[in-house]
C-alpha cells in the first residue's frame, strides 16, 4: 500500500481483506497511519506471480477511514481468521501485531476503493 503527504511517498506491505468493494486491515500507531490520516487517498497493488509468463496485476486507488464499534469489530475478525492459518503455532503473536487477546489499541481500517485497473499474463503449454 501506498500514502503520500508532504511531497513523500511510503510504501509498505500490509496484512488484508477484501470484502464489498473494500480493503480491510489493521495497524499500530505510527507513520503509515499519521500519514493516511493527513491524506486518506491511499495506492494498493496486489500481484500473484506464477512464474515470467503467468502473471496479474491490480492496483487500486481508494480513501482511507478508521473503523470503530461493530465494523471495527466484523473487519478485526475477518483480518484474524485469514492471518492465523497462515501462523506457525496459534499460541504465539503474529509478526503484524496482532494478539488475539489484547488488540484494542489497533487502528482497524477501510480502504473504500474508487478506481481499479490491473494486467496480466497467461501463456499455456
Amino acid at each position: 500500500m501506498g500514502c503520500h503527504v508532504n511531497g513523500e511517498t511510503y510504501i509498505v506491505p500490509i496484512n488484508y481483506i477484501y470484502n464489498n468493494d473494500s480493503i480491510y486491515a489493521h495497524s499500530g500507531n505510527g507513520k503509515k497511519i499519521e500519514m493516511m490520516r493527513q491524506n486518506p487517498k491511499v495506492c494498493f497493488q496486489v500481484d500473484e506471480i506464477t512464474d515470467t509468463f503467468s502473471w496479474q496485476s491490480v492496483i487500486l486507488w481508494g480513501t482511507f477511514e478508521e473503523l470503530n464499534g461493530v465494523d471495527r469489530q466484523q473487519a478485526m475478525q475477518g483480518i484474524i481468521y485469514r492471518i492465523m492459518p497462515l501462523a506457525n503455532k496459534h499460541s504465539e503473536e503474529s509478526s503484524h501485531g496482532i494478539d488475539i487477546e489484547q488488540h484494542n489499541d489497533l487502528i482497524v481500517y477501510r480502504i473504500r476503493i474508487t478506481e481499479v485497473t490491473g494486467r496480466f499474463e497467461s501463456h499455456e503449454d
